[in-house]
């Protein structure tokens, strides 16, 4: 057997531990919290485009530079490099590497600055959306 087993459901469990218990001795089984979604990627990657017009604090940025500094801010291992035009670029960092709950921080972060900042997001807020 080679792949991944995901647990979805009560039933979907129990089929997960039949699989790992028939597994011959010397397999490999990793448990890890699952990777961030396609969906918290877009709604990320929305966010920092925002941030990006908004331009805080006069910062003019492209959004993977801001990505790069959330993501510093929030204690991940990001660096910068000089470019060929003798600017500094974001290297080193990748959030397709974050859990989901670590990808959760990271919009709740730039969310928060954002609306310090007085940033028009492009994606409504589901929590203060009227019905």
């Amino acid at each position: 057997m080679k792949g991944a087993l995901r647990i979805i459901r009560c039933h979907n469990r129990e089929a997960v531990s039949r699989e790992v218990a028939g597994l011959p001795n010397g397999f490999e089984v990793i448990i890890r919290e699952p990777s961030r979604t396609t969906d918290q990627n877009a709604k990320m990657w929305a966010m920092l485009s925002d941030i990006s017009r908004a331009m805080p604090e006069g910062r003019q940025h492209p959004a993977e530079t801001w990505k790069a500094l959330f993501m510093h801010a929030l204690g991940f291992e990001t660096q910068f490099q000089t470019g060929l035009n003798g600017e500094p670029f974001p290297v080193g960092f990748r959030t397709s590497r974050l859990r989901k709950a670590q990808m959760v921080d990271l919009i709740t972060f730039i969310s928060e600055y954002g609306d310090r900042h007085g940033v028009q997001w492009s994606e409504p807020n589901p929590y203060e959306m009227t019905p």
